[in-house]
């Protein structure tokens, strides 16, 4: 299988589990690639890992946490 479609397939799967309400709990390092923990609040299940094995789905998923963290608009304080 080539790299792009390595990304594409690591991709998919993790566009997938966002679309069914996954949120990402911890990401893991090491020498095998990243383990993403996605787990869902409602209906609650079972965690879901993940290993992504290319550079580019690590890139992916890091982009959609930050694109994601951006939408939630922080509350002001009132003094």
């Amino acid at each position: 299988m080539s790299a792009f479609a390595e990304f594409e397939e690591e991709r998919r799967q993790i566009d997938s589990l966002f679309g069914q309400g996954y949120t990402v709990a911890g990401i893991y390092e090491d020498l095998d690639g990243a383990r993403v923990i996605f787990i869902r609040s409602e209906p609650a299940g079972e965690p879901v890992e993940l290993l992504l094995l290319t550079a580019d789905a690590r890139k992916h998923v890091t982009a959609v946490i930050f694109d994601r963290s951006r939408l939630v608009k922080p509350i002001e304080a009132h003094a």
